[in-house]
């Protein structure tokens, strides 16, 4: 099976479709929770807890609907970790999108949003939720 084919079978599915949705509510809850906080904080800082928050809602989400897989610790803290390269793009997306660009803080939060998501599903495909 040649590579692009195999990056079809992976995108072109029915699970990638139940992904994007989720992501988009999560990017929504996360935008929410983004501004919820910085309504206390500086809207750079406040991105990290709503972005912490909306990992919760994402491994619950997925864990149903996406994964179809049961909650476990061990499932949460690989789900967790493996937000992390994710984060780090979005995170950077805001500080050029804000600093640099000068968009309001929710249009920032949303363009971070649509990084990195092919590269969040990977992760979660093939280190936390594998089929055994």
């Amino acid at each position: 099976m040649n590579g692009i084919t195999k990056v079809k079978q992976m995108f072109f599915n029915k699970q990638f479709i139940c992904f994007l949705i989720i992501g988009c509510i999560n990017s929504l809850s996360g935008i929410v929770f983004s501004w919820f906080y910085s309504v206390i904080m500086g809207p750079i800082i406040a991105f990290i807890p709503g972005y912490i928050s909306g990992i919760v809602v994402s491994y619950v989400l997925n864990s149903v609907f996406t994964f179809k897989e049961g909650f476990s610790l061990e499932r949460f803290i690989k789900f967790a970790l493996s937000t992390i390269p994710n984060f780090l793009i979005q995170f950077i997306a805001v500080l050029i999108i804000v600093n640099i660009l000068g968009l309001h803080k929710l249009v920032a939060y949303a363009l971070a949003a649509i990084v990195g998501v092919p590269v969040t599903f990977i992760i979660l495909k093939l280190f936390v939720f594998i089929k055994r």
